[in-house]
Parts: structure tokens; C-alpha cells; sequence
């Protein structure tokens, strides 16, 4: 998409250094982090939102990619989120996944 901000950062026309990047995914930490690891998990491939998504294999390379930041940052036992916005919700209308924390554990008693 020419005016997606993402596609642009994919096509190397805005300038930006990766955590994580393959030919599929890149991975840089956001603009205005809300917790002290704040992470964006991106799919090059334009995709507006989660709903778009249809192909099974990026999915779950998705999915690998953030099991591996969770453990590369380790926030197993110290809490962590991951969104994701659509519907009309995201600011920028290309699917990427917000990895965050560490978030203060909370035990039901």
C-alpha cells in the first residue's frame, strides 16, 4: 500500500533498525512504549487486520517469532501482553502485534 507507514518501513523507503527480520516479519520496538519492552511484530506482506489473515503458515510463524521474543526477553515468569487492534480500532490499517512487559503478576487467591 503506498500510504502505509509499515509497507514503507518493509520496502526500506523509511529507515529502521530490526530486533527481528526475515523475509517475512520484522520486529522493532514502538514509537511511544507503554511498558519497558514494547515490541511490534509486523508481517511484511501488507495485511489490514487479523481478520485478513489466510495464510495458515505466516500465522504461525507469527506465533513462533513471539514465543521467541518472550523467551529472548524474558518475560515467562515476570508477565507480559500481546494485542493486536482491528476492526477499525488500529491507528495503522496493517495487522501488527503488540508484545509487551513486563506486566506486574496478579494471583487469584
Amino acid at each position: 500500500m503506498e500510504d502505509c507507514v509499515f509497507c514503507k518501513i518493509a520496502k526500506q523507503e523509511i529507515p529502521k533498525e530490526f530486533i527481528y527480520e526475515d523475509e517475512e516479519i520484522m520486529v522493532f520496538p514502538d514509537l511511544v512504549p507503554l511498558k519497558p519492552i514494547h515490541l511490534l511484530i509486523i508481517p511484511k506482506r501488507h495485511i489490514p487486520e487479523f481478520l485478513a489473515v489466510d495464510d495458515i503458515v505466516l500465522f504461525s510463524k507469527l506465533g513462533q517469532v513471539i514465543q521467541n521474543l518472550i523467551k529472548r526477553y524474558e518475560l515467562v515468569n515476570k508477565g507480559y501482553k500481546i494485542t493486536t487492534n482491528g476492526g477499525g480500532a488500529q491507528e495503522i490499517n496493517h495487522l501488527h502485534i503488540h508484545l509487551m512487559g513486563p506486566i506486574p503478576l496478579k494471583h487469584i487467591t
